[in-house]
């Protein structure tokens, strides 16, 4: 039943977010709503009925790879997303292979930053096979935690994916400049293809 199945979608976010910021809650700092600075915005996904501001994550339109931690194989390859919703010029995308990973350096995320959506293409594997993104942020005692934001699903052919919720951007709640990573790794045996990587804040500064 749709109803009952939104009511249990509901549930699980509720549950995450929740859990998310009991862990939050163990950073130290004061309890101050941090602001990121201003960042050229953009409505890459204007075509298919996304009217939202978006910021593009660093090196996220993939022309600038030494912004990238690449991992087993991941690269930087020659073609772009059919879209070339950055530019008209764009011309890269990057390949991340099964047991490969790739992550964005850290952005600034606040309150502002709640979702994430990029453009993929399942290169190989089967239809079960996804690419898991997450969050990647540094608690008090300078250790790295992972949060899973989701999975991507794809057909086999280049397109938006859904808006992920990022949920440690409640991190802007303890520490006064939040700093978020974004990982990207194949599951299942499968390759993929991703680029143009946006952040989405309803609140521009």
């Amino acid at each position: 039943m749709p109803t009952a199945h939104r009511s249990r979608r509901l549930r699980a976010a509720t549950g995450s977010v929740v859990t998310a910021l009991a862990v939050l809650a163990l950073a130290a700092g004061p309890a101050a709503a941090a602001s990121c600075p201003a960042a050229p915005a953009s409505k890459p996904f204007m075509p298919w009925v996304d009217p939202a501001d978006y910021v593009l994550a660093p090196g996220g339109n993939l022309e600038a790879p030494g912004d990238w931690t690449l991992s087993g194989g991941a690269a930087v390859v020659d073609g772009n997303e059919p879209f070339q919703v950055g530019a008209p010029s764009d011309d890269s995308s990057l390949h991340v292979p099964a047991g490969g990973s790739a992550a964005t350096a850290p952005m600034c995320v606040g309150l502002e930053h709640p979702t994430l959506r990029l453009f993929a293409k399942r290169e190989s594997g089967s239809l079960l096979g996804t690419l898991k993104v997450e969050a990647l942020f540094t608690g008090a005692a300078g250790d790295v935690h992972a949060w899973p934001m989701g999975s991507v699903v794809s057909y086999g052919s280049w397109a938006p994916t859904l808006p992920l919720p990022i949920v440690v951007n409640s991190l802007a709640l303890v520490q006064s400049t939040p700093q978020v990573a974004f990982r990207f790794t194949p599951q299942g045996g499968s390759r993929w293809s991703i680029d143009d990587v946006y952040v989405d804040p309803y609140r521009t500064n």
